[in-house]
């Protein structure tokens, strides 16, 4: 599928953003205008299949997510960025898009949810259940942290408006029973972990990750949205990722 893109910004350094799950391009805002203010980039954004201005589908596994990103971006942008949902499927789309670096922010890799024998059978029984109570601790999780700016929430808003609610158990299936495999990076690789990261990628993987060549920073005091909770050290911790040598 033929995904719906935005394109900020007109230098010859190329970019693309993938965000997470029941979010859209334009949720990247905060990160989209301190890029075009430093200048020399251009970045686009997707819509993931069943998000945003993307035609919604009868098959949301990350694969057939991983497909569209490889049919609508170009091989060889010099950074591809993920979050969340958005580097589980940069990571089995990445060989293929063969960008010069990749960055994953808190990406689903290993999530903290049970797969096998009984407590799994019990989880997946009763899933929107245990999904809810775990998205109820996130909350908790977040309190006395930043909220979005006014102008983050309208579009954190409206992208949850548009996204297609169907897939979500799916998605967390298919990513709790398909984790992403603990092995070198295919291309140069950066992780970037929040304070709620061990819900998506424990430690124990992270630094096994970090061992086969992946390089693994920790961005403190924020939670798994990292830029709609604060956008300036967001842009800081990965300012070098994304404008490469012009960073000094």
């Amino acid at each position: 599928m033929k995904l719906a893109t935005q394109v900020h910004g007109a230098g010859p350094r190329r970019l693309a953003l993938v965000h997470g799950l029941g979010a859209d391009g334009a949720t990247w805002r905060g990160l989209t205008e301190r890029l075009v203010a430093a200048g020399g980039v251009t970045v686009t954004t997707v819509d993931l299949r069943g998000h945003g201005g993307s035609d919604r589908a009868t098959d949301y596994s990350v694969g057939a997510f991983a497909d569209d990103l490889v049919e609508t971006l170009p091989v060889g942008l010099d950074v591809v960025v993920g979050h969340s949902l958005g580097g589980s499927v940069l990571e089995r789309a990445v060989a293929r898009l063969a960008p010069a670096s990749a960055v994953y922010l808190d990406p689903g890799f290993r999530l903290g949810l049970p797969t096998g024998g009984l407590a799994g059978r019990l989880f997946w029984a009763t899933a929107p259940v245990g999904l809810a109570v775990a998205a109820l601790a996130q909350k908790r999780r977040s309190r006395g942290r930043p909220a979005p700016s006014p102008e983050d929430a309208r579009l954190r808003d409206a992208a949850t408006a548009r996204f297609d609610r169907g897939m979500a158990l799916r998605v967390f299936r298919d990513v709790a029973h398909s984790p992403a495999p603990i092995a070198a990076p295919a291309v140069p690789s950066t992780i970037v972990l929040s304070d709620d990261s061990p819900a998506v990628l424990p430690d124990p993987t992270a630094s096994r990750l970090e061992a086969l060549g992946w390089d693994v920073r920790r961005l403190t005091g924020v939670g798994h949205d990292f830029w709609l909770q604060d956008a300036d050290r967001t842009w800081t911790s990965v300012r070098d990722l994304l404008l490469g040598s012009r960073v000094r």
